[in-house]
Order: C-alpha cells, then sequence, then structure tokens
C-alpha cells in the first residue's frame, strides 16, 4: 500500500491503557486515521492517578528498568523521560527486622564491571544472606543465565521448585529471589512460571550491568500517563474519546470493521482491541481465536497500595525494601504528591496480597502502622494526618506457571484484527514494558497488513 492510500486508512484502538496508547500513536505515526476510545474519563490504564484533598495520589506504586526499552521509548514519545529519571546505578536499600539481634539495613547494588561480575561485590556484602548463600546464589544465577525463557517447557515449571533444586534455601528466596520477583512478576516463586521469572532475571540482572537500574516518576503518573500523552495524542492527529466504550466490534460484508460504540458506528479497516482479557473476549468475533475460552482461563493477581501520610519526616532515604515485616516496598511520594506544610507522604507497594486485598481499612491501619514504627524509629509518636488504601484486584494476569499456552498473539484469524495488553503473549510478565511491547506489536502487525515497506522499525527490532 503507498503512503498515499495508508493516509486514507482508518484504524480504531479500543482501549487508552499503554498499550493501546501505543499502538494509537505507532499508527499514527505512520500515516493512519487513528481514533482511540477509552471507558474511563483519563488515559493510563492502571497506571493513573487521582485527587484526594490537596494530594495528586497514583493508584500504586510503578516502577521501570532501564532495560524496558520499550517504555524508555514510550517516555520520550511523549516527552516525559525527565519525569521518570533512572537511578545512575543500582541500588537497593533492604532493612531486614526479623533478625533476633535486631535490625539491619543491607543493600543491593551493581559496579560498573561487565557482566556478572557487575553484582559480585554487592553480593558478597550483602548481609541478609550467609556466606554459603550468597555462593549458592551465584550458581543458581549461572544456571539461570543458561535458560532460554522462550523454551515452552519452561512455563510449566515453577520457580520456586526450581530455585530448590538448585540449592537455594527458603531464607534465599525470601531475601534475593523473592525480594525482586514479586515485585516485578507479582507472585511468590512458587506461583510463577520459570519462563517468566528466568525472563526478568536474566533480563534484568544478567544481560548488560545497567539493565536493572530502576526509574520512576518524580511527579504524578497521570501527568506522564494522561496529561502528555493527550498532547501527543493531539499532535499526532489521534482523536481520542474518553468516557466511551466499544459496544460491538462487526465484520461488514466488503471486509472492514465496525465498531459500535452507541453513539456512534465507526468504519474502520484496521482495529486494536487493547483491553483486558476478559474484555477482549466480549467484544471477539466469532472465529477470530481458535480458543477463545482460553482467554477467560488467563488468571489475575492483586496489589495493594498503603498510603500514609505523617506530621513529620520519617524516612531519609527515596525508597526501601524490607525483610521480616509484611511490608513489601516503600516509597517517599511527598513532593510529587504536592504535599504542603510539615510532613511525609509514604506509598507502601503490596504486591501478590491475594489474602490482604479485601481486608477493610481499619485492620489494614493496626496491621501496618506498627510495622512501619517498627521499620522506622522516627515513626514512632508521628501524627498520622491521613491514612488511605488503594485495591487493584485485578492489578496483572497472574503469572502462573502453564501461563503461556494461555496467552494469545497479536493477530487474530480475522483479517484487521489485532490484540494488545501486557496479558498477551509479549514473553514479559504484566509490567509497563509488556503494555508498552504489545501496542508496537500489534501496530507493526497492522501496518505490516497494509503492505508497509519503509516506516519506522518495531520497537523489538530497534531494542
Amino acid at each position: 500500500m503507498t503512503d498515499e492510500a495508508l493516509r486514507y486508512s482508518r484504524a480504531v484502538v479500543i482501549g487508552g491503557g499503554l498499550a493501546g496508547i501505543t499502538a494509537a500513536l505507532r499508527l499514527a505515526d505512520a500515516g493512519l486515521d487513528v481514533t482511540l476510545l477509552e471507558g474511563r474519563p483519563r488515559l493510563g490504564g492502571l497506571a493513573f492517578s487521582f485527587k484526594r484533598g490537596e494530594l495528586t495520589v497514583d493508584n500504586g506504586q510503578h516502577v521501570y528498568l532501564r532495560c524496558c526499552t520499550a517504555y524508555r521509548w514510550f517516555l520520550d514519545r511523549v516527552g516525559g523521560a525527565r519525569l521518570a529519571p533512572l537511578q545512575n546505578r543500582l541500588d537497593v536499600p533492604v532493612l531486614d527486622v526479623g533478625r533476633p539481634s535486631g535490625p539491619r539495613l543491607g543493600r543491593l547494588r551493581r559496579n560498573a564491571l561487565p557482566v556478572p561480575f557487575h553484582l559480585a561485590a554487592g553480593l558478597a556484602r550483602y548481609p541478609h544472606l550467609s556466606l554459603a548463600e550468597r555462593a549458592g546464589v551465584g550458581r543458581a544465577a549461572l544456571a539461570l543465565g543458561r535458560l532460554d525463557p522462550d523454551d515452552p517447557a519452561l512455563d510449566a515449571i515453577d520457580f520456586g521448585s526450581w530455585l530448590t533444586r538448585h540449592g537455594q534455601s527458603p531464607r534465599t528466596i525470601e531475601a534475593l529471589w523473592d525480594l525482586v520477583g514479586v515485585a516485578t512478576l507479582n507472585a511468590t516463586a512458587p506461583n510463577s512460571s520459570l519462563a517468566l521469572a528466568a525472563k526478568v532475571f536474566k533480563t534484568g540482572l544478567l544481560s548488560e550491568p545497567g539493565a536493572a537500574d530502576i526509574g520512576w516518576a518524580s511527579v504524578p503518573l497521570g501527568e506522564v500517563h494522561d496529561t502528555l500523552t493527550r498532547k501527543a495524542l493531539d499532535a499526532a492527529g489521534v482523536r481520542t474519546e474518553l468516557r466511551t466504550k466499544a459496544d460491538t466490534v462487526t465484520r461488514t460484508g466488503d471486509g472492514r470493521w465496525i465498531v459500535d460504540t452507541g453513539a456512534e458506528r465507526i468504519e474502520a479497516d484496521t482495529v486494536v482491541l487493547a483491553v483486558p482479557q476478559r474484555e477482549t473476549y466480549d467484544l471477539l468475533p466469532e472465529g477470530a481465536l481458535d480458543e477463545p475460552d482460553r482467554l477467560l482461563s488467563i488468571g489475575t493477581s492483586p496489589i495493594l497500595n498503603v498510603h500514609v501520610v505523617y506530621d513529620r519526616k520519617v524516612l531519609r532515604r527515596p525508597f526501601f525494601a524490607a525483610l521480616g515485616s509484611p511490608v513489601q516496598w516503600v516509597f517517599d511520594r511527598t513532593d510529587a504528591s504536592g504535599l504542603t506544610g510539615p510532613g511525609q507522604y509514604l506509598a507502601l507497594s503490596q504486591s501478590a496480597a491475594d489474602d490482604e486485598i479485601d481486608l477493610p481499612v481499619a485492620e489494614l491501619r493496626r496491621r501496618y502502622l506498627p510495622e512501619l514504627e517498627r521499620l522506622l524509629p522516627a515513626a514512632r509518636g508521628a501524627g498520622i494526618r491521613d491514612f488511605f488504601v488503594t485495591r487493584e484486584r485485578t492489578a496483572t494476569f497472574a503469572p502462573a506457571p502453564g501461563v503461556g499456552r494461555l496467552r494469545p498473539g497479536t493477530g487474530t484469524r480475522a483479517a484487521g484484527l489485532y490484540l494488545a495488553g501486557a496479558w498477551t503473549a509479549t514473553g514479559w510478565p504484566a509490567t509497563m514494558e509488556g503494555a508498552v511491547r504489545s501496542g508496537s506489536s500489534a501496530a507493526d502487525a497492522a501496518l505490516r497488513a497494509l503492505g508497509r515497506t519503509h516506516h519506522e522499525l518495531s520497537l523489538q527490532e530497534a531494542a
């Protein structure tokens, strides 16, 4: 298809999360007439912000790594890279309060040496494991590095069993593998596919020295994923319709598509479904997938976020991880939230929170405030200006063993219809990186079907 013909091709992207936004931007950049439909009053999917009094609150703490090349492309594309800086070098404070001899702070750090020596010195000084356990980590990491995450056989194996077979003690799994894995996979090692775990650890820790350096937004997520993104979409010529859901997606007699919103029927050559798996199932035309019921078999995993506003500063560092406590990760969101006056706003990110996601706020308050006092002596006696929780019951797809065979690819059996979302077969767990990659894959597949020959390389090819 010529560039002139591309300009008259119309695409509809259903879903305004990171996957849908990416697909819309890439299709528009290639010259298509794009409409983006989003049922919520904002863009960003499950990585968003809202107002609570004077605070601007993120629904949850979202981070990315230097190896997340697709999400970094996204930040550049919407003009938000400076608002979500990366660490110069990986440095994770880890506070263990479960030791009989008292709390102890350690750090997971890297240096500038080549892989795998970039982590060796930091691991050698990591105080939360014994000398034998640290040596065992090195041997397991070398074995992990020899795995191929794309091997379907790995998807049937759980990461916990593999770690045990490779000499990892329960303490090592708790203090190292799950410390990283629960935050990135949203599941503990026994509940994680070895294929997805291998992807996380090989890419983040064993690909290049700086791959695991951590980045996060220094402003509310909504400023990046909604405000800046809307400007980028407008500049690209995308028509964005918020508070607008697709009711049906049907094929016309001449092979085109009709997307019906109830208020409008939009005709298109290309449709990208960038919504969660159950919504995708409801919108799929008959015959678009061989086994559509597999979408309903993809489980979900929750994330609980606990938000505490103190009347004084209780934490000196930007974030830390905890051991020996129900608390997992704690971030200082004071400046990003716009908090005024004395005080500090901390956000606790609690992944794989199946046992806590539905607990009443009062019970969570009784559970977490004493834990924060145990972790942070300065919090003892501090006043609580606010305490609240946000719950994402279906935050991610569950990365359980066997999930790989359930995740569909980008294409469908229906010409011109494509799937996007972190739950599709990206090879990544449910991360912002996976979402952006899925949107890119859907757009690239659509453009190839339309005869693209010289447009911008795919993110995967450029990475």
